[in-house]
């Protein structure tokens, strides 16, 4: 059986206390659904809220002072955010697992819609690994690692692969209504904005 989830890429966590966190090992990956326990759900959001952390250097506000306020800023004022990660595949049978390269965000997973829809003949989705997909007709191979000469890949057909991104997609939705929850409980002086911001950085734009 094949599986294509969203995940999150889990960057380093010590010293963090800002709300309860899961003990995911560092830059391992996180599944994003409907089903994820409140300190997983707290897991996405210091991950998202991580990976946004930069400092202003151009027409955003300054951070503010506050330790909870100062880690969300960027998460609440980047425009366009980076959720670090993208879609992770596993053939069951074989054991064969495709996962996001470094730089890869789930921003990006767009392009495996291009690829279907024939705007392109192939995408990568980062480096160390360099995971790629490419459309042969009505077959799509995902490459675990086009870089290396002995690279593992799964081939399925086009039509299951749209069933496949478009079940991907919805795991995104349901995340969202339970993060939305989680945030009124957990950050109720920002949990709107987070909400928002949550929304902004995992929904696609609607395809042309």
């Amino acid at each position: 059986m094949i599986t294509v989830r969203p995940v999150l890429e889990i960057p380093s966590r010590v010293g963090f206390d800002l709300w309860p966190i899961s003990d995911a090992e560092p830059y391992t990956f996180l599944a994003l659904d409907g089903h994820l326990a409140s300190n997983e759900v707290g897991t996405a959001v210091m991950a998202l809220a991580a990976c946004n952390d930069i400092d202003p250097a151009d027409d955003r506000p300054p951070r503010p002072d506050d330790l909870l306020g100062g880690f969300l800023h960027g998460l609440l004022t980047m425009d366009p955010l980076f959720a670090a990660g993208g879609l992770e595949v596993i053939d069951t049978d074989t054991g064969t697992r495709v996962v996001p390269g470094c730089c890869s965000g789930l921003e990006d997973r767009g392009d495996w819609w291009d690829v279907l829809d024939g705007g392109a003949c192939a995408a990568w989705f980062g480096h160390d690994p360099s995971p790629s997909v490419e459309l042969h007709g009505s077959v799509v191979r995902l490459t675990a690692d086009s870089g290396a000469d002995t690279s593992q890949w799964i081939d399925l057909p086009a039509t299951e692969l749209r069933l496949l991104l478009a079940g991907a997609e919805q795991d995104l939705v349901n995340f969202l209504e339970l993060a939305a929850g989680w945030a009124a409980e957990r950050l109720p002086d920002h949990s709107e904005r987070v909400s928002h911001a949550l929304v902004q950085a995992l929904t696609l734009p609607p395809r042309n």
